[in-house]
């Protein structure tokens, strides 16, 4: 896994109205966790946060704060903007050699599945596993092969492992599932309601009697 290398400022001031600056200045407010020393507030330039944020894959950070060292960490949390869908704050999580670590690792299915070659609808229940491991061992990704997948089947959490990996899920959480076409689906739906019952025959209004019951 490429390392990113990530220069950012100290942030003295927290109130809200340095933060809005910041903000203004197109500057992202963040938080640096360790479990070795107190949090640290910085600010980084939100384009520099791109490709941390904005990619399918994990990304082992090496961050730079100010006069400080540089400390290998991941990104741990992000916010954003309701409205404008901007990043409006990180934090990020320093890493420590040897010690196990919990992160979200993002899916990358693999292969064109049986059933939606048959018309199924593949639907990605789960687009991140939550998994604990050692540094050394994060992934950028974790492949999920859904070639053999029919429709009305799917993958679940227990039927996944992944050497030197703990997925943390739910056993029975369904991470990807082939079902019918919609299409096939509401050709079953109509189908159902213009078949009554014989008994459920309307009676025709203001049909004729025969001649022998007028």
């Amino acid at each position: 896994m490429a390392d990113l290398n990530i220069a950012a400022d100290v942030r003295e001031i927290t109130t809200k109205g340095a933060v809005n600056q910041l903000r203004k200045e197109e500057k992202v407010p963040g938080v640096l966790y360790s479990k070795e020393m107190e949090p640290i507030n910085f600010s980084v330039p939100e384009l520099v946060l791109n490709p941390v944020v904005y990619t399918t894959q994990m990304r082992m950070i090496d961050l730079k704060i100010g006069n400080n060292k540089k400390v290998k960490s991941i990104l741990k949390d992000v916010q954003f903007d309701p409205v404008t869908d901007r990043i409006i704050h990180v934090d990020f999580l320093a890493i420590t050699v040897g010690q196990v670590i919990q992160v979200q690792v993002p899916i990358n299915f693999v292969g064109q599945s049986v059933g939606v070659k048959e018309g199924g609808r593949l639907l990605h229940n789960l687009h991140k596993f939550d998994v604990e491991c050692l540094p050394k061992h994060i992934p950028q990704n974790l492949e999920v092969d859904i070639t053999e997948l029919n429709v009305g089947q799917s993958i679940l959490v227990k039927d996944l492992s992944f050497e030197n990996i703990v997925i943390l899920n739910p056993e029975n959480a369904s991470v990807v599932a082939i079902s019918v076409a919609r299409e096939e689906e509401e050709e079953v739906a109509t189908d159902e309601i213009l078949e009554p019952t014989e008994a459920a025959q309307p009676e025709v209004i203001g049909k004729s009697k025969p001649e022998d019951e007028a």
